[in-house]
């Protein structure tokens, strides 16, 4: 008798032990830019799944709104490719200008703007009905690109002109532009919309502005013992949702920044792979995934001990990530 309540125990807490790892699992995808394909990572195991081949030098890659559908800035072939997340197949290309390099869906779902780093324009992209709707010309090289969680700004960087456009996305017309430090290369809203962060590779700096003035609030620079100033270049960054982290990406510097979100004060610096691009977090936010370039792999942080748990190898040069839950 007692056997049997020790199997019928055991057999409900394995239930429940799957039950628990099904409800946590999600997906990871990581562009590849000198492969010119997407690596899959299972976010249970935290190994390569699949390796699926895109267009040519992949980048920017975000997801639908109801995660189905994984838009991929193919830059060197000068088309944004939808992927049905389904089968892993390219559904078709959209008509995005030459060499997108990042871009930012509008919370409508529909609407993509999309930084065109030749042209020096931001092409708005209907993606239903596959048509340009509108091109806004910015600066020289743009490439971050951030619509805020109202979805009445879109904010682009302009590398070379060293700015930040403001545009308003009903009008499709410029707000305002902000000079930033050199080389702005991603953009960045909280949560509420109340702030933006600007990271300036060149410069070493993170800009914060408030959304509302427009007027920069603090700038932050890095110092990391036993490595050049001119290594840290800060690129992407991320920000945690309950509003206590922000992580940037330090490109050659090998690191990433833990910044107190509120005090703006460099709290650590953590090392991961070789030149690190861009960042994404786990749905619940407890890890996080680094792409390291050079090195060719993924660091995963674990958030709550803020420490880099293991490497995982994916393709050439990885560039972008993004989670699906």
């Amino acid at each position: 008798m007692f056997k049997n309540i020790s199997r019928a125990v055991l057999l409900s807490s394995s239930l429940l032990i799957a039950a628990g790892s099904t409800a946590n699992a999600y997906t990871v995808y990581i562009s590849n830019e000198k492969d010119n394909t997407i690596s899959v990572i299972d976010g249970h195991s935290l190994e390569v799944t699949k390796t699926m081949e895109v267009g040519e030098r992949p980048r920017g890659i975000t997801l639908s709104k109801d995660y189905s559908k994984l838009f991929i800035c193919a830059s060197d072939s000068d088309t944004v490719q939808v992927m049905d997340l389904a089968t892993g197949k390219i559904l078709h290309d959209l008509p995005s200008g030459d060499d997108p390099e990042q871009f930012s869906l509008h919370p409508d779902n529909r609407r993509l703007f999309i930084a065109n780093e030749d042209d020096n324009i931001v092409t708005v992209v209907d993606t239903e009905s596959r048509t340009v709707i509108a091109q806004v010309d910015v600066g020289v090289e743009p490439e971050g690109m951030a619509i805020s969680p109202d979805g009445k700004i879109a904010v682009n960087t302009s590398e070379t002109t060293n700015m930040v456009h403001w545009i308003d996305t009903e009008t499709y017309q410029l707000i305002d532009n902000t000079l930033v430090d050199q080389r702005p290369r991603h953009v960045e809203f909280n949560k509420e919309g109340t702030v933006l962060w600007a990271s300036a590779e060149i410069g070493g700096t993170v800009s914060i502005f408030d959304t509302a003035t427009r007027i920069e609030k603090k700038k932050i620079s890095f110092n990391i013992k036993g490595i050049h100033k001119d290594r840290i270049q800060p690129v992407g960054v991320k920000l945690t949702s309950d509003g206590k982290y922000a992580f940037v990406a330090l490109g050659p510097a090998n690191h990433i920044a833990v910044v107190d979100a509120n005090t703006f004060e460099v709290k650590d610096y953590l090392l991961v792979g070789r030149r690190v691009w861009h960042m994404a977090f786990s749905p619940d936010e407890k890890r996080m995934f680094t792409t390291n370039g050079v090195s060719g792999d993924v660091s995963v942080v674990d958030i709550p001990s803020m420490k880099v748990i293991k490497s995982i190898k994916v393709g050439r040069y990885p560039w972008g990530a993004v989670v699906k839950p």
